[in-house]
């Protein structure tokens, strides 16, 4: 059984950029705390692994800048970067060309390099609006700086402008996540992603957490921060159209739209990772083996994956689920062949029969008061996908 939409060509690209003033405590991510030469040194040699690539069949949709923190670059660098960026890919005319960026990092001199390259859409990782919470969290900014730098986004032009919530962090009570809500709505955005605090292996926060220094809200208290989130922003015109993501009509991340519809992406960069016809890869973590790799004129992918056409339909199902336009049936047969309620035998009609699981027109959804729990959810799906 073939996957039909295996052989088409990527049209997005996801670039990383590693560096950080310093480390969140939450944090598990590749990231490095590097000096200005080495920042310039990665520069360079992801340009080179650019040069390296195989060439793009099709003109970029999307391009995603993230980290790390990709404006802690100096303007120069971000000038060199670009240039080379527009060198080396061509674009479609609407494309959509995201930053992330931290508020202490960006200043007016970096924004206008951005948006004279063409990036129209800045990604904010604010996280919360209190100082105490931010400085719990590690983070480098306090408050104000996440006014100040959306408000300069606005001032030079930028449309499209996220931030980043997240909840159920330590000490954070229920007023806390209604207060940054409230702040964000005060701001010109028209995308938020708000998260949960999760607990990775390794940092700061997981070491802390086994010896019970963290003062965690509880899944109570965070299931009553996420539906005063969703309710909050919807009640302001935002659309809740992806389980941790509200945007107001047309202010969807398109980039990620790509992955939750499961569709190819080229990524660049030390720790990147791809998915272009029917395989993953990832890119070499560590900062001097990739360096090393490009010096010697080879890409620094450090692993390749075949997907098995089960877990395609698997992914294809799961993050489909994750948006409010859930998996269209439609497109499922066409991509693999077969219905969906063919490639799972038992779970669409289980799943129905226990309200889990809705159909409207030619999708099927998560019911929205399910969304919380919606991991239970797709954990119905894995291991059933019955294919050939």
């Amino acid at each position: 059984m073939e996957d039909r939409e295996e052989r088409r060509a990527p049209q997005s690209l996801y670039v990383h950029i590693p560096f950080c003033k310093s480390r969140c405590f939450y944090c598990d991510f590749t990231t490095f705390v590097k000096s200005p030469a080495a920042m310039e040194a990665y520069v360079d040699a992801l340009v080179a692994e650019w040069d390296l690539m195989e060439p793009m069949e099709a003109p970029l949709a999307t391009a995603y800048f993230g980290g790390g923190t990709p404006t802690l670059l100096s303007a120069s660098l971000l000038d060199r970067l670009l240039t080379a960026l527009h060198r080396r890919f061509e674009f479609r005319a609407d494309a959509e060309i995201t930053f992330e960026s931290n508020p202490d990092s960006i200043t007016r001199e970096k924004l206008r390099v951005l948006r004279d390259h063409g990036v129209n859409r800045i990604s904010f990782g604010a996280q919360a609006f209190q100082d105490h919470l931010l400085q719990t969290i590690g983070r480098a900014h306090l408050r104000d700086a996440i006014d100040e730098a959306v408000w300069a986004t606005r001032d030079l032009g930028f449309q499209h402008v996220n931030v980043d919530l997240m909840f159920g962090l330590p000490d954070q009570a229920l007023h806390d996540v209604e207060e940054s809500v409230q702040a964000v709505l005060r701001l010109p955005v028209d995308h938020v992603s708000a998260y949960w605090l999760k607990i990775e292996p390794g940092t700061p926060f997981a070491k802390w957490n086994e010896m019970g220094l963290l003062s965690l809200p509880g899944e109570d208290a965070e299931a009553e921060m996420y539906h005063l989130v969703r309710d909050t922003l919807c009640q302001a015109g935002f659309v809740h159209y992806e389980i941790s993501n509200f945007a107001r009509p047309g202010g969807e991340a398109r980039h990620n739209l790509v992955y939750w519809r499961n569709e190819p992406y080229e990524a660049t960069g030390v720790g990147a990772h791809g998915y272009v016809r029917g395989e993953r890869f990832a890119m070499e973590r560590r900062y001097s083996a990739y360096l090393a790799a490009v010096r010697e004129g080879r890409r620094p992918v450090s692993e390749r994956q075949r997907v098995p056409i089960e877990e395609r339909a698997e992914d294809q199902v799961i993050l489909g689920l994750r948006l409010a336009e859930g998996v269209d049936r439609h497109r499922f047969e066409r991509r693999f062949g077969r219905r969906i309620e063919e490639v799972f035998p038992g779970v669409v009609e289980r799943l129905l029969a226990d309200g889990l699981l809705e159909r409207r027109g030619s999708a099927y959804h998560i019911p929205d008061v399910y969304w919380p729990v919606a991991n239970a959810i797709f954990e119905q799906w894995i291991g059933t996908a019955d294919i050939h």
